[in-house]
């Protein structure tokens, strides 16, 4: 009874302390069903509410609640929304928000708050601008919330001339909405109008910097977002772990080698925490960078890794050339536990390519499909073209491009014209060149050149000259290569 008298002072927190498992929420529930506490409207409510918003996972035993309820709360429906919006059936959420139009209640900014997350999620365009119109109707165009939702769901839906009329439509926007827009615009590619926005924003905090930064790394232009850091770190701003995840991603796009160990000497005297994320971008930037060992070094000090931690230093050891090691990791990360995802297969049949592990390759590709229930990706068919290749077995990678369920990419035939050089096969190397000719669309400048170098290759002259006139005649330029200065 102690625990009751608690749940009417502080309900939510009530059901937080007292309550882990299913089982003692029966339990409880049991207990309020007894002393007739649930007959209120309100109480059970809160109570539904409190199970939705603390147990996440036991979500369809609030609805279940609230199903025979004849008027349940904003709140309640509200907390239903939330959690719903947050999983895999987002549709769900509209459900709860025609309960609240059918109960003669008014939706609240909360509702649309996550109704246009769900939105952003379903990635319909007509759907998202009905509950937009939605807001309009009900008057919570100016909340700072809901306009932050509505420039992350249009960015979701890849559409900068909407985001661009909605902002300019909104008065006076705070700090976050004015993150938000930046967020998006430089997440679009649109970079120039992201930094015009951070210039004119007149108070900037360290999330404005770090989306400034990060943009730019994004949008290719790493030192531009170096530049900035230390326009950030000059104007005394407080770095933090965000800034420096930017700038270890600009050091391994730039492959700025003794820029990264700067900053990871900088991390160490600001004693800012190496989290997971922090973590993963130093590995993975040593990686990159062809410093493997200090790579290995920080993977094995930190005390928590995640599944990109381990796919970073896989990715590493393959790329580094330690083929063998990288398969070696793969098996310790299943030992303890980790479910691979994408990346990790990626990693790990590059690894198999560089130590010829053929068998043990197919055999995991297999795995990734069979046992953990993915779809290979374009990526994993290209490893896997280049596992054959590089072990010579030119036929059965041929053979395997020919056999993939969906249509070979540039990737896959440039694993097998590589593999081709390496093994002097002339026939299929001018069979792959050509294929990638024709992929690449209007980029054609790398298979042109390639293709006659093959040609070059094997003396095959006449036909070298026939690829560069075809070159001259579609006007198809070689692009020149380019260097880069580290910084600082």
């Amino acid at each position: 009874m102690q625990a009751l008298r608690y749940f009417f002072r502080h309900p939510t927190i009530s059901i937080l302390e007292t309550c882990k498992t299913l089982k003692q929420i029966n339990q409880f529930h049991s207990q309020l069903l007894v002393n007739g506490f649930l007959n209120h409207p309100d109480l059970l409510s809160k109570f539904a509410a409190s199970i939705a918003l603390k147990h996440p996972t036991n979500i369809e035993y609030a609805v279940q609640l609230l199903d025979p309820s004849h008027n349940p709360t904003v709140f309640a429906l509200n907390s239903l929304i939330r959690v719903y919006s947050k999983t895999s059936t987002p549709e769900y959420t509209f459900r709860f928000h025609h309960s609240i139009l059918l109960s003669n209640q008014k939706p609240d900014n909360y509702t649309f708050t996550f109704l246009i997350k769900s939105c952003a999620q379903f990635k319909d365009l007509s759907l998202g601008l009905a509950v937009h119109a939605t807001v309009l109707k009900y008057g919570f165009h100016q909340d700072p919330h809901i306009q932050s939702g509505l420039i992350n769901m249009y960015a979701e839906m890849e559409l900068l001339g909407h985001l661009k009329d909605l902002f300019l439509d909104i008065n006076q926007p705070d700090l976050v909405t004015q993150t938000a827009m930046l967020v998006a615009c430089a997440r679009l590619g649109d970079i120039a109008f992201a930094r015009q926005l951070f210039d004119k924003m007149p108070d900037r905090d360290v999330v404005a910097w770090n989306a400034m930064i990060a943009g730019y790394v994004q949008c290719g232009e790493p030192l531009k977002g170096l530049e900035l850091f230390y326009v950030m770190e000059t104007n005394g701003l407080k770095v933090n772990e965000g800034s420096m995840v930017s700038v270890l991603s600009a050091c391994t796009r730039l492959g700025a080698l003794d820029t990264g160990r700067w900053a990871h000497e900088y991390i160490g005297r600001k004693k800012l925490k190496i989290d997971v994320t922090l973590g993963s971008a130093l590995v993975d930037m040593y990686a990159k960078c062809g410093d493997i060992n200090m790579a290995m070094e920080v993977f094995w000090g930190m005390k928590e890794k995640n599944v990109y931690t381990w796919s970073c230093a896989m990715g590493g050891l393959a790329m580094n050339g330690y083929g063998e090691k990288c398969v070696e990791l793969y098996r310790r990360m299943r030992h303890e536990d980790v479910m691979p995802n994408e990346v990790t297969f990626t990693s790990v049949l590059k690894g198999c390519s560089v130590a010829g592990f053929v068998e043990e390759g197919c055999k995991l590709f297999e795995s990734m499909k069979n046992e953990f229930g993915m779809v290979p990706q374009l990526e994993h068919y290209g490893c896997m073209v280049d596992l054959y290749g590089l072990s010579g077995r030119l036929d059965e990678a041929l053979n395997f491009i020919y056999s993939m369920p969906i249509r070979p990419h540039a990737g896959a035939w440039g694993a097998l014209l590589k593999a081709c050089k390496l093994y002097n096969n002339v026939e299929i190397a001018e069979l792959a060149s050509r294929k990638m000719v024709e992929l690449e669309g209007t980029n054609k400048d790398g298979a042109y050149v390639q293709l006659s170098n093959i040609y070059a290759d094997f003396n095959k002259w006449d036909s070298v000259r026939c690829v560069r006139h075809k070159m001259k005649s579609k006007r198809v330029a070689k692009v020149p290569g380019v260097s880069v200065i580290p910084w600082p």
